[in-house]
């Protein structure tokens, strides 16, 4: 298997890390830690980082402040999300779940969903995508 990295940015210039590899290791506090020192956390309510990307599936750190919102979209794929810090709101059409640290929920594929922070919040997105992704 072919190692892939993620090649920096102008907004991540030191942003050059391996994405997809036999085995991936995640340092989560660390990535944390960036996200938050990062200008785009200081100018915005959110801030991402995509931390695997392989065929198949995709693992994406999302640092949310308090009363930030992801308004209603759809699952492309299966998803699942982690609260690693703080509280959010997480409401399908069908029903309203708030998720502390520590849960997690999972979703199928073709549902609306929103996702509001009630605190500032860390969370774990993991979705599948189809192989091409």
């Amino acid at each position: 298997m072919e190692t892939k990295r993620n090649e920096s940015t102008e907004l991540r210039p030191e942003g050059d890390r391996v994405i997809d590899a036999p085995l991936v290791n995640i340092n989560i506090p660390e990535f944390i830690k960036q996200l938050k020192s990062e200008d785009t956390w200081k100018s915005s309510d959110r801030n991402a980082i995509t931390v695997f990307k392989t065929n198949g599936l995709r693992i994406v750190l999302i640092a949310l402040r308090a009363e930030a919102e992801m308004p209603k979209h759809n699952a492309d794929g299966i998803i699942s999300v982690q609260v690693i810090e703080g509280e959010i709101k997480f409401t399908t059409d069908a029903k309203s779940l708030t998720l502390l640290q520590g849960e997690m929920l999972a979703l199928h594929k073709g549902l609306h969903h929103s996702v509001k922070a009630i605190k500032e919040s860390v969370i774990i997105l993991t979705l599948t995508t189809t192989l091409e992704e």
